[in-house]
């Protein structure tokens, strides 16, 4: 079988992190974690999950760091999965994907909100730039471009998105 990754897409951050939580199970596994679920047959449970297809899922979000296994019985052994710093970094992706995915559904439709825990009222997450407050969202006003580490494949890719100065002057 072929891989899915091309041999340019392993230096693009999209590519390697679907690599790690593009699987169907383990974006609900890690939304599980993100509600306080940690016991194998609790996530079995609430995802009417196959127990080879758990144990698959949760080996690999153990191996890529997002998940901890820790004993919390000892007769018989059995173990929790615990959210890393690492997986919990990841809460704001997810709390993104629900946000996106709600926008597409009447108020009277949506399943499952974000509220402010002390307030109670709901909240409409977005990604804005941590410098200046602004919304990602604009295509225009945010384009990517090469980083540092870039091959000659991906500067290739990025030539019509060479960042501006500070002073607004495109550099070469």
């Amino acid at each position: 079988m072929a891989s899915r990754i091309r041999a340019e897409d392993l230096e693009c951050p999209l590519s390697t992190t679907v690599q790690h939580v593009g699987e169907w199970w383990t974006l609900l596994i890690l939304h599980d974690a993100f509600d306080g679920y940690t016991r194998f047959d609790q996530f079995q449970e609430n995802l009417g999950i196959s127990t080879s297809m758990l144990t698959a899922r949760l080996k690999t979000l153990v191996a890529d760091g997002l998940l901890e296994r820790r004993p919390y019985q000892t007769n018989p052994v059995r173990h929790e999965y615990v959210l890393t710093d690492l997986g919990r970094s990841l809460r704001p992706v997810v709390i993104t994907l629900a946000a996106w995915g709600n926008s597409r559904l009447d108020p009277e439709q949506r399943s499952m909100i974000l509220i402010d825990a002390g307030s109670g009222e709901e909240v409409e997450p977005v990604v804005v730039d941590a410098k200046t407050g602004r919304r990602l969202d604009d295509s225009h006003a945010y384009v990517f471009t090469a980083g540092p580490a870039a091959s000659h494949a991906m500067r290739t890719r990025y030539t019509q998105t060479t960042p501006a100065t500070p002073d607004g002057a495109i550099t070469a």
